[in-house]
């Protein structure tokens, strides 16, 4: 057999090995080491077996992965979230559908420390979920504000997802993070505006806020210092050069550890983050070490560059061809989980996108946003199952009718982003 239809037939048992529920990681793995020693050698897979670990875990750009998380779990365990909530919650006083809207603020700002989209889902539905129903929100259309607020995460930097994206593709993490601010920012203000319409389209979804004055907003003001303190520091920096990502990321854990300190975290609470940090790197870690081993058999059996080349001779645009990749990633993110989405894909795509002449920093924005539609569409929808396992008494299908308007408001925003590359390079220019 030729190496690319090795390739094929890897890519394919890959497939059907997630679909037998075999852990994402391990399946790229041990397609990656069979599949390059099809095509090379036996003793090749041995070889990068040997070495391949050593490589992933020595790279220093990996070395932000854990600090952008100890810095999310810093922020978790140290009651910002709470204070962002009744912050934003008292900005918007008085609105209809105000705590919806804070919901929708507050898990973004969250988002951009935390890094995670499912960390953030889960902290904000433990925070804002029973005031939303103590005031009369129905309970699916609020489990889908906080499930939509939680994708924010995926977005707006730093973000892990961009980051893995980033290190993947061998593009500037400082580059995918600036390029991820204004469509994050575009997907709060549509979300915020998503609320408001459902809001006077449905009355009976929410009711109107308590007012507050505009002494009482201008104090609350105040409960996003120490949000907007920590995301300048780290975007500023590596806007102007002062520090690299990784030394960005070591910056605000330690800024993220100094508040948490202030707010009571001790020795007891420090050893539980750092316990929790790195249970979530391992798992990331082994995700880019199978991704690695893929990108290996993906490149020697040569599978991407036919296909680039195959789609180069086809008589379509770019454009056709680009949609179609971004209706893979949509179906694909119904059954899969968002990051593993990227490992697995990235390695076939990125050529062909090259090859085609789009812009690749541009590309990871509406390959991101497109994942991240995956968050909260049945029947994967991970936001949403990590929120019902908070609110069990609420069913999962008003979850999903909840989390509907949503889904039309991002499909919105990523025709938009295809369509004004500008919105996510204009900060690169």
């Amino acid at each position: 057999m030729s190496p690319e239809i090795v390739g094929a037939i890897g890519l394919i048992v890959m497939i059907l090995l997630v679909v037998l529920r075999v852990p994402v990681a391990l399946a790229m793995l041990g397609v990656g080491l069979v599949g390059f020693g099809a095509v090379t050698a036996p003793s090749g897979a041995v070889q990068m077996l040997k070495d391949l670990p050593v490589d992933v875990l020595a790279k220093y750009d990996f070395s932000a992965i854990p600090l952008f998380i100890l810095m999310g779990v810093f922020a978790t365990h140290s009651g910002m979230a709470g204070k962002l909530f009744e912050a934003t919650r008292t900005i918007f006083g008085g609105v209809r559908g105000s705590l919806g809207i804070a919901g929708i603020g507050s898990s973004g700002i969250f988002a951009s420390i935390s890094g995670s989209s499912l960390a953030t889902a889960s902290t904000m539905t433990k925070v804002a979920l029973p005031q939303m129903e103590k005031y009369g929100y129905q309970p699916g259309f609020a489990c889908g504000i906080l499930a939509a607020g939680g994708t924010l995460g995926i977005m707006i930097p730093p973000s892990i997802a961009l980051l893995v994206y980033a290190i993947l593709t061998q593009q500037s993490v400082g580059d995918m993070f600036i390029a991820g601010f204004l469509p994050g920012m575009l997907g709060m203000v549509m979300y915020s505006i998503t609320v408001m319409i459902m809001v006077r389209w449905k009355p009976h979804l929410a009711q109107r806020g308590e007012s507050t004055s505009w002494k009482a907003k201008l104090i609350a003001l105040t409960g996003l210092i120490p949000f907007s303190f920590i995301f300048i520091v780290i975007i500023a920096g590596i806007f102007f050069g002062l520090f690299t990502p990784t030394e960005g990321a070591a910056v605000g854990a330690f800024v993220s550890w100094a508040y948490a300190f202030a707010k009571g975290m001790r020795m007891k609470g420090l050893k539980q983050s750092l316990i929790e940090t790195l249970a979530l790197s391992a798992v990331v870690f082994f995700m880019l070490l199978g991704a690695e081993a893929l990108g290996y058999f993906i490149s020697v059996s040569r599978l991407s560059y036919t296909l680039a080349s195959w789609i180069g001779t086809l008589a379509v645009s770019p454009m056709v061809v680009l949609i179609c990749i971004l209706i893979m990633y949509f179906l694909l993110g119904l059954f899969m989980d968002a990051l593993a989405m990227l490992v697995i894909t990235i390695p076939v795509v990125y050529p062909i996108i090259v090859a085609l002449g789009f812009d690749p920093v541009w590309f990871g924005i509406i390959a991101v946003l497109t994942v991240e539609l995956g968050l909260i569409t049945p029947p994967m929808g991970m936001n949403i199952f990590v929120i019902k396992a908070m609110a069990p008494h609420i069913k999962l299908s008003d979850m999903f009718r909840g989390v509907a308007p949503f889904i039309v408001s991002d499909v919105i925003r990523l025709v938009i982003l295809v369509a004004f590359p500008a919105i996510s390079l204009v900060l690169l220019a």
